[in-house]
């Protein structure tokens, strides 16, 4: 039977929230790797993944924090990752949504697992030293999934007016960033949308040159020699494919922790050249959580993918013959696993 080519999606922060608590012993108890993790933060003197997934309750003071918060989305993901059955999937690219650049990189192998973790677990220490700032989330795409243009135009006048910047693009969303006080008197400006703009708690200047300190940590800890080649097509917040035989390892390492870090992140155009480009048969949303999931149907109802025109017909796929396989999402992730005993 041919494998079914797939394009895999890891996701970034604000997937591990209170029903996402114990993930890791859920699904990876016993995994090597995430011994391997463990020991490595045992190293830097800090809290294992295990306890920290462990916890008796969730504490959004502490696993939202960026420290905590980024090794457990990737050590998630990562372990994920390696369970999707190689006997039914053929991996055709990898990305992800901005800090799920990192464990993109791993997956597809670019750095090592070891390397891979680490980047993720400095980052998201690195990510808390920035200038003052933070992050808004913005819902522009109606109660069908669509975005009405002139909406997202009234949007970015506004954007504009005030001073904030574009952070992160999801589909039907646009997270903006910018100094407090621009956050604050952004919401005056706003046309009015599906739903009140959200404010991001703990969440820094993501995507903007406001993270300046978080990018200089990030080069002077970080090595170019970690660094290497994809094995499959990675896909970067850009749209930009690095595949294996055009890729220099120092222009990889410089985008990550360059543009990936001052620039917005684009994840919709991202999803549009995963699919366009390599026509997967299924896109595989690595856990923890699904939030992802709503955006990357916004992104094929934007492109009209396989007659996908809004959010119902959209729905009715995913139940019919799922297109889209979130790994947080129980039922779904049964049909990515490889078998228990094939391990």
């Amino acid at each position: 039977m041919a494998k079914e080519k797939v394009v895999v999606v890891c996701p970034g922060r604000g997937t591990y929230n209170a029903p996402e608590l114990g993930y890791l012993a859920r699904h990876h108890a016993g995994s090597d790797m995430l011994a391997r993790f463990d020991t490595m933060r045992a190293e830097g003197g800090k809290p294992s993944l295990t306890a920290l997934d462990g916890a008796a309750k969730f504490d959004a003071a502490l696993h939202m924090r960026g420290d905590v918060a980024a090794p457990l989305i990737h050590a998630c993901a990562y372990l994920d990752f390696l369970t999707l059955d190689p006997e039914r999937f053929e991996v055709a690219a990898v990305t992800g949504n901005s800090m799920g650049w990192y464990t993109a990189l791993a997956c597809a192998g670019a750095v090592s697992a070891e390397h891979g973790f680490a980047i993720a677990d400095a980052m998201g220490l690195n990510s808390q030293g920035h200038e003052p700032g933070g992050q808004t989330v913005i819902v522009m795409a109606g109660e069908d999934w669509r975005v009405d243009p002139a909406t997202a135009r009234a949007v970015a006048a506004a954007c504009a007016k005030v001073g904030v910047l574009p952070s992160i693009r999801l589909g039907g969303m646009l997270v903006v960033a910018g100094p407090e006080a621009a956050l604050d008197a952004l919401a005056a400006q706003l046309p009015p949308l599906p739903r009140p703009p959200l404010r991001l708690a703990g969440h820094g200047p993501f995507h903007t040159p406001l993270m300046h300190p978080s990018a200089a940590a990030a080069r002077g800890s970080l090595p170019v020699s970690w660094f290497g080649v994809p094995r499959v097509p990675l896909i970067d917040g850009r749209g930009k494919v690095w595949r294996r035989f055009e890729t220099e390892a120092e222009a990889l390492w410089d985008y990550t922790f360059g543009h990936q870090i001052l620039q917005p992140y684009d994840f919709t155009v991202a999803m549009n050249v995963a699919l366009r480009e390599f026509a997967p048969d299924r896109v595989v949303l690595l856990g923890p959580g699904e939030t992802l999931g709503g955006v990357i149907g916004q992104v094929l109802i934007g492109l009209d993918w396989l007659d996908i025109a809004d959010k119902s017909v959209f729905s009715s796929r995913q139940e019919e013959d799922a297109f889209l396989i979130a790994m947080g999402r129980p039922a779904q992730r049964k049909l990515a696993e490889r078998l228990a005993g094939s391990l």
